[in-house]
């Protein structure tokens, strides 16, 4: 592993300057929705991590997660990752990235002990949506930002709807800007207005006193549906860790080291380590999260609150690495009690439930 404390910045200005040439011009639906993530001053602590955590890793790998990063399905994969390499040497442990084993099994990290010998193995999951999901938020984010170009301080949504709503296509979504453009700038202003199958509502003040502010100031604000309305648990993830520890357990248990999955979610799943907490804990808890936007909420879900589902950690899984989703991506520990092989004590000894502190 490899430590520098000036990394080389691949992320850097000249990152940036490639970037904005190479897709600036063109329209929003076909960029990547990382894009403003890798050119806007606002996220440049976050681009100074990523050339951080990519300096303490074998060239060879760096190259491969640094070629992968901007894409937006292995985005929040990538950042889970390092995150969690991260977390584990705040904790105080030396650990290795995809150090092969024998039987050709590569778990994300090897936590080493102070004789450099394999001390626990560490796999990393991460909750993503569907890839369909991508294309989608990408087509709406091209009509957001088609409508911002209209003078108008005003906010917009779709009417409600008794089903999903898709996204128009580019050549539709360059047509109802015209057709919004034309009746927004009028000097009467309806409440709604119909383009090319989709009803837009423009939204009154709450407070009274007409049309609610574009927080945009002199430009149009239209919130689209997020993709991400629906019920919200960690019974899903709890399966992909099952996997995890199906396909590692042997391992595991052939080495005599402790075995942790690490988990991460993609900001559209919603799902956060208080799921988790509630799944673990057996409580009768429902999270439903929908947008300003969301027109259509989904099938509904039928909720026992009488037996909320419980899971219980398998006996060959040491503990779940939570990785948060916020800059600077800090995680949480959970351990499990009824581990055969627990955790290095340096994860064991810290605050349950309290981020690691960077």
């Amino acid at each position: 592993m490899k430590h520098t404390s000036s990394p080389v910045r691949r992320f850097g200005p000249d990152f940036v300057e490639d970037q904005v040439r190479r897709f600036g011009r063109r329209p929003a639906e076909q960029r990547q929705l990382t894009y403003d993530i890798a050119v806007q001053d606002d996220y440049e602590p976050w681009r100074a991590w990523l050339d951080e955590q990519l300096a303490l890793l074998p060239e060879n790998e760096a190259d491969t997660l640094a070629r992968k990063i901007w894409l937006d399905e292995h985005f929040w994969a990538v950042i889970t990752e390092l995150a969690a390499g991260a977390g584990l040497r705040d904790a105080g442990l030396e650990v290795a990235y995809e150090r092969p084993w024998d039987g050709g099994l590569t778990p994300d990290w090897t936590v080493l002990s102070d004789r450099g010998e394999p001390a626990a193995m560490v796999e990393v999951h991460t909750d993503s949506p569907s890839r369909d999901t991508y294309g989608q938020m990408r087509a709406w984010h091209g009509l957001v930002q088609r409508i911002r170009q209209i003078p108008v301080s005003v906010v917009l949504t779709l009417a409600a709807t008794g089903s999903p709503v898709l996204p128009p296509d580019p050549h539709t979504a360059k047509k109802i800007f015209q057709d919004l453009r034309r009746e927004l700038m009028q000097p009467w202003r309806r409440a709604y207005f119909h383009s090319h199958g989709y009803t837009f509502l423009v939204m009154a003040d709450p407070a009274g006193g007409g049309t609610m502010s574009s927080p945009l100031g002199l430009a149009a604000c239209f919130q689209p549906p997020s993709c991400m309305a629906g019920t919200v648990s960690a019974e899903q993830v709890a399966e992909r860790m099952e996997d995890k520890v199906g396909k590692y357990r042997h391992l595991s248990a052939q080495h005599d080291v402790p075995l942790i999955v690490a988990v991460g979610s993609h900001r559209f799943t919603g799902l956060d380590v208080k799921h988790l907490d509630t799944l673990l804990a057996g409580r009768p808890t429902t999270s439903l999260q929908f947008n300003f936007g969301d027109v259509y909420y989904g099938a509904p879900t039928k909720i026992n609150l009488g037996r909320p589902p419980r899971w219980e950690m398998p006996d060959d899984l040491a503990g779940v690495l939570w990785v948060h989703n916020e800059f600077p991506f800090q995680v949480s520990w959970r351990p499990n009690p009824e581990a055969r092989r627990p955790a290095p004590r340096e994860l064991a000894g810290s605050r349950a439930g309290q981020p690691t502190v960077r």
